[in-house]
């Protein structure tokens, strides 16, 4: 049987995830699904239940180190080991960094994006290591182009994707692997709940939406990229081709940045 965690596990991708692999894989998987909100989080246990799987639930907040090291000590108490841990779990933001006044809540962002990743990861590797298990970082498109309006979330996702990038060169040897996640614009709420300039909840996204993937398309692709132990999983063509142009022409790929935002969250 294999045990999976799964950080941001209530709803939106990490959900998703939760669901394909219980329907994936049914008795084989067990799923350890952590997130904030205990109601949610219940309930995606149970829809996984249902298909067959087992599950636990653990909220989780995963800005506090503590209840990082928890989530993977109550893990490894039911389960008695780790084959697979999905750092899922994160926050979006939306502002022109001139209109910032406190940057307090640059830190909170960090917090949630890149440091529980860290701390779960922690916390978790010597039961990857004696698994010889994967490791998912759900990183995004901003952590690989930088996007006007998105200072603070592009800066917390070019870090994950730093240390997680040099992470799997040492882990080589051990025989783990390490699959980074770029996924674009995906049909979720996590814009909507993301920081705006004062630091409270956006209740809109400033991205255009028009042909957002699907949570579970993304989740799909991700499960691949695991599965297949690959190194990336960058999920759109126009990232693909923006990471290329990037080395080319970084003035395009500046430019495709702008367009992909709403005409009133352009810099002004």
């Amino acid at each position: 049987m294999q045990v999976v965690v799964v950080t941001g596990g209530s709803d939106g991708i990490g959900a998703e995830i939760a669901r394909q692999l219980a329907a994936r894989h049914r008795s084989d998987v067990a799923l350890v699904l952590a997130a904030r909100n205990p109601e949610q989080l219940a309930a995606v246990a149970r829809e996984c239940e249902q298909l067959g799987a087992q599950a636990l639930a653990v909220p989780t907040d995963v800005s506090v180190r503590a209840q990082c090291q928890q989530l993977i000590a109550a893990t490894v108490e039911r389960f008695g080991t780790i084959d697979v841990l999905v750092n899922n779990a994160g926050r979006s933001a939306h502002a022109l960094f001139e209109d910032v006044a406190d940057l307090g809540w640059y830190e909170d962002l960090m917090r949630v994006n890149l440091w529980g990743s860290v701390w779960c990861t922690q916390a978790a590797l010597p039961y990857l290591k004696a698994a010889r298990g994967r490791i998912v970082a759900v990183s995004s498109l901003a952590g690989l182009l930088g996007v006007p309006g998105r200072t603070a979330y592009s800066a917390t996702k070019f870090a994950m994707a730093g240390f997680f990038e040099a992470l799997r060169a040492e882990l080589k040897g051990a025989g783990v692997s390490v699959t980074v996640a770029y996924p674009g614009v995906v049909a979720t709420r996590i814009r909507h709940r993301g920081f705006n300039a004062a630091g409270q909840a956006l209740g809109e996204s400033l991205l255009k939406e028009e042909g957002a993937m699907t949570a579970g398309q993304a989740a799909r692709l991700i499960i691949d990229g695991m599965q297949q132990r690959r190194r990336e999983v960058v999920m759109t063509a126009k990232g693909k081709l923006g990471r290329f142009i990037k080395l080319v022409a970084p003035g395009l790929v500046e430019r495709m940045a702008l367009a992909a935002l709403k005409n009133d969250a352009r810099p002004r």
